[in-house]
């Protein structure tokens, strides 16, 4: 017995060795294809990074070549095309995803929601607003700078604006009071306010007065400038998806027909998607390559560069995070990983237009939002939306009057608030959209417009950050009201369990003697006598 036991320890030892490298191999087996797995649910957000990574590095490669305008064209082309892309499907995706959330909501969630979307949008851009102020008061970026008109900085020439202050308030694309009405609120021509834009210019005219004295006149002309016109659009989708569900029956047609046209316009962008790594790629090169001087630059312009990055990451990552967790008692971040893709989207092309098909897409499918409240809110987001805009004009109306050496005081500050928080909400949604609106808040505050060619000497650098805010906000305004969405069904539901629940009580209080009210358990016992035939007819 001994010498059989010594040899079955000796073959369970035998075992555990062979079992070793066995054990490891499948432990190995499994973390590849765990590794895998992950790459693959997350191949559009790793390729994205890497296409921002390889931007970098190629425009940092490719500076010291010296190339010509011309080869500095050719290689931004790639990135050219996908800015194309994008905004080729703005105009059908902001119409039909607003026209089919729009028909799908009952008129008082849509009122509702609207609501709670315009107090968001409004009491985040004032957070905004005040946040840029302050660190401009605490960093004081335009203290002691110096060299600002060294010739290495390339800086272009000064901004001329025509335009009068109040006639660039009747100009913008928002509204606050439902009794305001607006110039691009309502286009004359809904099929021209898809590449065009009004806004009001200013002629001298030259007149003759009965003592014989010539005098200039300044008359407003209006005129249509070369832009989408985003918000007569949204305006107009919004009330044609209200009409159409009060049609009911009537309109149905033309409801599937906008459901079926933004669900292949969706497609449409999932195709777009797997573009966006190599056009980032080309966009961010090409950008660091026609920088002259990149060096005299930042340390010229290095605190104003700082104090706006520092509030956009501020806002973005601790106060917006803070109203979402508040709101919906989630974790804001794990939301925000599944919308890596469209903020660096938004970082490549410094457009919250170009910007919204990646959005849409990511939000719906990463973080699980109903598509009547994305397809709403976000399009919206993406007009009237723009907090990383009004901390850019906020902080630049203060680096430019602590640059002139003029001390602002508190009427002056109110009024860059409030017109920063208006400005900010007409500026477009491209490209360097935000620069001349800070023209309006220069002449609100008497401050001169010459030194705006500094604001667009870094414009492209801040544009970056200030639209990744842009949607971020937009993003986690859906994320609540999709919150307050569910929260709503469930208490329905909830209500409607107890309504039933109230009903059985009564019946059986009632002693009703119905057939189709039959207790529980009545039908048990008689299920339990009775023959199968009797059975069916109890049930």
């Amino acid at each position: 017995p001994g010498s059989m036991e010594a040899a079955a320890d000796e073959e369970k030892a035998g075992n555990g060795h062979a079992e070793g490298p066995a054990a490891a191999e499948r432990s190995g087996g499994g973390r590849l294809r765990g590794c895998r797995g992950f790459l693959r649910r997350n191949a559009l957000v790793v390729l994205t990074v890497s296409g921002v990574v390889a931007g970098v590095a190629l425009g940092a490669a490719v500076r010291g070549a010296q190339l010509s305008p011309a080869q500095v064209a050719y290689l931004a082309f790639p990135g050219e095309l996908l800015l194309r892309m994008l905004r080729m499907v703005i105009l059908p995706l902001v119409v039909c995803s607003l026209v089919s959330g729009a028909a799908s909501l009952d008129t008082r969630s849509l009122g509702r929601l609207g609501g709670i979307a315009l107090a968001y949008f409004l009491g985040t851009t004032l957070l905004a607003s005040g946040l840029a102020i302050a660190l401009g008061f605490i960093v004081r970026p335009g203290a002691g700078a110096s060299a600002l008109n060294a010739p290495g900085l390339g800086l272009p020439s000064a901004v001329h604006t025509s335009k009068e202050t109040v006639d660039s308030f009747l100009d913008l694309k928002y509204f606050i009071f439902l009794f305001v009405f607006y110039r691009n609120l309502f286009p004359a021509n809904l099929v021209a306010a898809a590449f065009q834009t009004y806004a009001t210019e200013y002629k001298m005219l030259l007149r003759n007065t009965t003592s014989g004295n010539v005098t200039w006149e300044k008359i407003p002309v209006g005129t249509e400038i070369e832009g989408m016109n985003i918000l007569g659009l949204v305006l107009f989708a919004l009330v044609l998806g209200v009409a159409l569900k009060k049609l009911d029956q009537e309109g149905e047609d033309l409801i599937r027909f906008f459901n079926s046209f933004n669900e292949a316009t969706m497609v449409l962008v999932s195709w777009i998607m797997w573009y966006v790594p190599i056009g980032i790629m080309f966009l961010v090169g090409s950008k660091i390559v026609e920088m002259e001087d990149i060096v005299l630059l930042v340390t010229s312009l290095g605190k104003y560069i700082f104090a706006s990055i520092l509030g956009h990451f501020i806002h973005g990552g601790i106060i917006l995070p803070l109203i979402y967790f508040a709101s919906t008692r989630q974790n804001p971040y794990r939301f925000l990983l599944g919308l890596i893709t469209p903020l660096a989207t938004a970082f490549a092309t410094c457009s919250s237009s170009a910007t919204l098909p990646s959005m849409i897409k990511c939000i719906e499918e990463n973080n699980g939002v109903d598509k009547r409240i994305s397809r709403f809110i976000l399009p919206i987001g993406a007009t009237v939306n723009m907090d990383g805009a009004a901390i850019f004009q906020c902080m630049a109306a203060v680096f430019i009057a602590q640059l002139n050496n003029v001390d602002l005081n508190p009427g002056q500050i109110f009024t860059i608030l409030v017109t920063a928080t208006a400005s900010s909400v007409g500026a477009a949604g491209v490209p360097a959209g935000g620069v001349l609106t800070i023209a309006i808040i220069l002449e609100a505050i008497g401050l001169p417009t010459n030194d705006l060619s500094l604001i667009l000497a870094v414009d492209w650098i801040v544009d970056r950050t200030t639209t990744v805010v842009n949607v971020e906000g937009d993003a986690l305004g859906a994320g609540i009201l999709n919150y307050l969405n569910e929260k709503e069904q469930k208490e329905k539901e909830q209500e409607l369990k107890e309504v039933n629940v109230e009903a059985v009580a009564n019946s059986k209080s009632e002693g009703e003697t119905s057939p189709l009210v039959t207790h529980k358990n009545q039908v048990s016992n008689t299920s339990s006598t009775a023959d199968p035939e009797s059975k069916e007819s109890v049930l």
